[in-house]
């Protein structure tokens, strides 16, 4: 795991830099008008290799932590490596998921007093209905923190599920606009299957490969790889709002590669066709499987107060 924080880190406006991505083939609404008014504004993530500061947006990057709060510990009975019972009383240190600034991901509606996301989780699968790591999630102002940020490193998990630990990865948010995937309306998929499998046959790309994204993200639509399964605020009762994916995959070809990162002997091919240069492809991602393809999705109710927040996990 790096270094939590260093005298070097600082925390100041630092944006990153947005990938260029080819632009969709094709007015999706004009094509389909079923789906007018389905768009959504997302920031893709774009997860790379990295040695990112405490001061940077990450994934499984060190975490501006505050010197007061204790790291946080996971002490439930019932986490355990699969295959295997569970591991004992000895709480299990969490992990560095997420960290978000405000001035990188503009789009990402914060709580008052806050321009921080923190996400961190016990790396052990969990018997609660998930079956995977139990994630906890803060909401923090980046200047109070950073005055009385901790130094040195932080506790590491004395064991762990190998595919709930991420590499530590630079983030290159980019806001773009996608389209509903498994969240298609109510027997719109049914009836629009016809016309997606024609445009493939007639242009040579899917509605699902260049309208609709299945990477880590902020906002748009969840990355299911199954079918949607959006939850209700425990308080409230209304249908939680989509907050961000983690996901096991990232785009090594298609529309959804940033131009930067495709293959140069492919510059002649059409954006839904190229592949990644085989020197990048290394670098892409956190390294999490995921139970194999799927990932990690959570959601806010901002109509609550300390907008609670929960997850889904799908594989």
């Amino acid at each position: 795991m790096p270094s939590w924080h260093t005298q070097q880190d600082a925390v100041g406006a630092r944006p990153t830099t947005p990938r260029l991505l080819a632009p969709v083939p094709f007015d999706v609404e004009t094509v389909f008008p079923e789906l007018t008014g389905t768009a959504r504004g997302v920031t893709l993530l774009y997860p790379r290799v990295g040695r990112p500061s405490t001061g940077d947006s990450s994934i499984g990057g060190p975490l501006l932590w505050p010197a007061d709060e204790p790291w946080p510990m996971c002490a439930e009975q019932d986490h355990y490596k699969p295959l295997a019972p569970p591991v004992g009383p000895e709480p299990v240190a969490m992990v560095p998921v997420v960290q978000l600034y405000a001035w990188d991901v503009p789009d990402l509606v914060f709580p008052a007093g806050a321009d921080l996301l923190q996400i961190l989780w016990c790396p052990l699968v969990h018997e609660d209905g998930q079956y995977a790591a139990n994630p906890r999630l803060h909401w923090r102002s980046a200047v109070v923190t950073a005055a009385g940020a901790v130094a040195g490193e932080p506790p590491r998990p004395h064991t762990a599920e190998g595919d709930y630990l991420p590499r530590p990865c630079t983030l290159s948010p980019t806001t773009a606009v996608e389209y509903p995937n498994w969240d298609l309306p109510e027997g719109l998929s049914a009836l629009l299957g016809e016309r997606f499998e024609a445009l493939k046959e007639e242009r040579g790309y899917d509605y699902f490969e260049v309208a609709t994204t299945q990477q880590s993200k902020v906002g748009g639509y969840p990355a299911w790889t199954q079918q949607p399964d959006w939850p209700d605020c425990a308080d409230c009762g209304t249908r939680m709002e989509h907050l961000l994916s983690v996901t096991a995959t990232e785009p090594g070809m298609g529309r959804w590669l940033p131009l930067d990162d495709r293959d140069p002997r492919q510059d002649a091919a059409p954006s839904w066709r190229v592949e990644a240069d085989p020197v990048a492809l290394g670098t892409f991602g956190h390294d999490m499987c995921l139970g194999d393809l799927g990932g990690m999705y959570f959601f806010v109710c901002r109509r609550c107060p300390d907008t609670p927040y929960t997850h889904r996990y799908d594989c």
